[in-house]
């Protein structure tokens, strides 16, 4: 059973910045593509970012891009996403996920395991 658990999240003015952690207990982490998902009241779930199991590649979604940069460390079993320059709408709860060997892509039903979540805060 993989286990994911979130860290990092909190409250920021606009424009700060906050770095997101995810912790895997797996014993091969780097058989994972590993995601960033996101969910605002009342907002369905959205894709943030992805990260293949060789960081070779990362994508985002425009809404973020060029403000959050998505990294992991295999030897560490976990993966970041740190976010500048915050915007209020980017207020939500953030999730970690995990897909195992394969593309986990932009939707949810693409990964496997999930964190239970960090709250992420931007005040205006």
């Amino acid at each position: 059973q993989v286990q994911l658990v979130e860290s990092g999240g909190g409250l920021v003015q606009a424009g700060g910045s906050l770095r997101l952690s995810c912790a895997a207990s797996v014993r091969t982490f780097s058989s994972y593509t590993m995601g960033w998902f996101r969910q605002a009241p009342g907002k369905e779930r959205e894709f943030v970012s992805t990260i293949t199991w060789s960081s070779a590649s990362t994508y985002y979604t425009d809404s973020v891009k060029g403000r959050f940069t998505i990294s992991r460390d295999n030897a560490k079993n976990s993966v970041y996403l740190q976010m500048n320059s915050l915007k209020p709408e980017d207020t939500a709860v953030y999730y970690c996920a995990a897909k195992y060997r394969g593309v986990g892509g932009r939707q949810s039903n693409g990964y496997d395991y999930w964190g239970q979540g960090t709250q992420v805060t931007v005040s205006s």
